[in-house]
């Protein structure tokens, strides 16, 4: 006999704790490349990393903003439309590493190279799945009369 269980909702308190541990996140993130030490102590990164910067950044603050309006208010459309926005972001930071491919590895050991172009692929596919979810949970929330 199976039995099943409805699913636990998660307290307001801890969505808004998850939230501010992602604002956390990103902001160190923002840091330790922007910063201190800096993404130029990384060996494998090349100088055309400058050209990725902006949208890793973009990505990292538009986090940073949409956890921030979740802490005020988590209404689903509210994070529908903020995932969609920040998902967005962050695909286009993807194409773009893609683009530059701004990583140099030494031969030895494993093929980096084959490894993070999988990676980024894998992303790219799971955030283009991701804004399509986003964007059919907001063509139901409005068709359902809900608020944002």
């Amino acid at each position: 006999m199976t039995t099943t269980t409805a699913p636990r909702q998660t307290s307001t308190a801890a969505r808004r704790f998850g939230y501010l541990v992602a604002v956390g996140v990103n902001v160190v993130l923002l840091y330790l490349i922007n910063v201190a030490p800096g993404w130029q102590e990384l060996t494998f990164l090349t100088s055309a990393t400058v050209s990725v910067l902006t949208w890793v950044n973009t990505s990292l603050v538009a986090g940073i903003v949409a956890n921030v309006v979740y802490v005020l208010d988590d209404a689903p459309g509210i994070r529908a439309f903020g995932d969609l926005v920040t998902t967005s972001i962050g695909l286009a930071a993807i194409v773009r590493v893609w683009q530059v491919f701004p990583f140099a590895f030494d031969h030895r050991g494993l093929p980096w190279e084959p490894v993070i172009r999988v990676l980024l692929v894998v992303a790219g596919v799971g955030s283009a799945i991701a804004i399509v979810v986003q964007l059919v949970t907001l063509v139901r929330l409005a068709a359902k009369g809900s608020r944002p």
